[in-house]
């Protein structure tokens, strides 16, 4: 069932008139880190239709836009670095602007070329504002078609923009572009090996940068302070460890937690001191997603080829897996994009185009469909609706709820591996070489 476009153009114009509806979009997954926007955002777009503006990003890359203020800030990569020998994720094909072109890979790329930027546009016309470039230093990983060294999204706490790169390169700039501290965490701590290149995104809590760094010899995680770029802790993991994961911070019932899900297991720490909590789970290849929580409980799944979702009551202490994995399910669950928990359902889409809508507190599949696509963006959720991002340009909007309602299919032609900002009632996509502003 469809939303007659009467009904989107009222929602449209409200959005014009009504007051600044929203709150900043700082991080990948919004304020909170769930994926969920505060107030509503557009139903229906198109290729000319309900588009606000364009903008041209500098290089290429998957990560997300984050929005602070009056900016819209976003991290890419110019030049090419070489592509992982043998078989790896491939994009999608498809009627889209650069069907065929790999993200930032190429057999004959080399570290001497790359540039990684930081750029700000203006959140209401798109207008390029500055942009702040390093060039690539150190060893470079070899990556797969659908990704490079600038897949970390970057993160913001309203008075500096923080963002880091494949090498382990690590910047803070002021609001205006201008640095304020560098660290290279690959010369410092060694480099960040792991296979198809590292693509962790920092994450502020309080006075602290927080980074994931698992790699295959000495992983660890690092807190920073925020003013200083100086350690103020760092934890060591061991070794063995692959992620493509992001920390994330969630409110326990004694303080909050800082969930790593890598190639081991899931672990929790104190976010404050980097003292570890709790763990489960078992090994799983290739951890790419990143948990949500709602009222007191962890979400999560943990990624490639249809891996195991579940729900974790948080608090936690030692070995978890008997006293507080509420429910488990061993299969289904996406390769990388991260589930999103919405007023009482958890909704995933997977690279086959399947969407499964799941109930949080029993863990039932409540319904399954193909709705077509390739999903590598993570879902979003905002005004009873839920938002789901395909590689061909398409995105599919469902309305929340036990049945399969899609309210429209909105197509801009070209490809979407990015998770979506959403603020002010506008949706920020970023494609291959673009951001486009969805909104009146």
């Amino acid at each position: 069932m469809r939303v007659p476009r009467h009904v989107a153009v009222i929602v449209a114009l409200t959005l014009c008139v009504a007051p600044r509806l929203g709150a900043d979009w700082p991080q990948w997954r919004g304020p909170d880190g769930t994926g969920i926007a505060p107030a509503a955002a557009p139903v229906e777009w198109g290729v000319d239709f309900n588009v606000r503006w364009r903008a041209d990003i500098w290089g290429l890359g998957v990560s997300s836009p984050i929005v602070s203020g009056d900016l819209v800030i976003v991290t890419s990569q110019a030049g090419f670095v070489p592509l992982e020998l043998g078989s790896h994720p491939t994009l999608a094909a498809g009627n889209v602007d650069g069907a065929d072109r790999p993200l930032g890979g190429s057999p004959g790329g080399g570290a001497e070329r790359i540039q990684f930027i930081v750029e700000a546009f203006d959140r209401a016309s798109g207008g390029a504002l500055w942009a702040h470039t390093l060039s690539a230093g150190g060893p470079v990983q070899a990556v797969h078609q659908k990704h490079n060294l600038a897949s970390s999204s970057p993160v913001t706490d309203g008075e500096r923009i923080y963002a880091t790169f494949g090498t382990g390169q690590t910047v803070a700039l002021t609001m205006d572009g201008k640095e304020v501290w560098s660290r290279h965490l690959g010369e410092e701590y060694g480099p960040l090996q792991i296979i198809w290149g590292y693509s962790s995104s920092p994450v502020v809590y309080g006075e602290l940068l927080i980074l994931q760094c698992d790699r295959t010899a000495d992983a660890y995680l690092l807190a920073l302070d925020t003013r200083t770029g100086e350690e103020r802790w760092k934890v060591d993991r061991g070794d063995g460890l692959r992620s493509y994961s992001t920390p994330v911070v969630v409110p326990g019932p004694s303080g909050d937690e800082l969930i790593v899900n890598s190639s081991e297991r899931i672990d929790a720490y104190d976010p404050r001191t980097g003292a570890h909590l709790w763990y489960t789970g078992g090994p799983n290849e290739f951890p790419v997603p990143v948990a949500t929580h709602a009222d007191g409980a962890l979400y999560t799944s943990r990624g490639h080829r249809s891996g195991p979702y579940m729900k974790i009551r948080l608090g936690g202490r030692g070995d978890i897996s008997d006293t507080h994995v509420d429910w488990r399910v061993p299969t289904g669950a996406p390769y990388v994009s991260s589930i999103l928990y919405y007023d009482g359902l958890i909704y995933m889409a997977n690279g086959s185009g399947i969407v499964t809508c799941v109930d949080a507190e029993t863990g039932e599949t409540v319904w399954r469909e193909r709705l077509g696509g390739v999903y590598t963006a993570s879902p979003v959720a905002a005004g009873g609706y839920v938002y789901f991002f395909s590689e061909t340009g398409e995105a599919i909007v469902l309305a929340a709820g036990r049945d399969p309602v899609v309210a429209a299919r909105n197509d801009i032609a070209a490809r979407i591996l990015a998770s979506p900002a959403i603020s002010d009632g506008h949706l920020f996509i970023r494609t291959d070489r673009q951001l486009v502003a969805i909104g009146r």
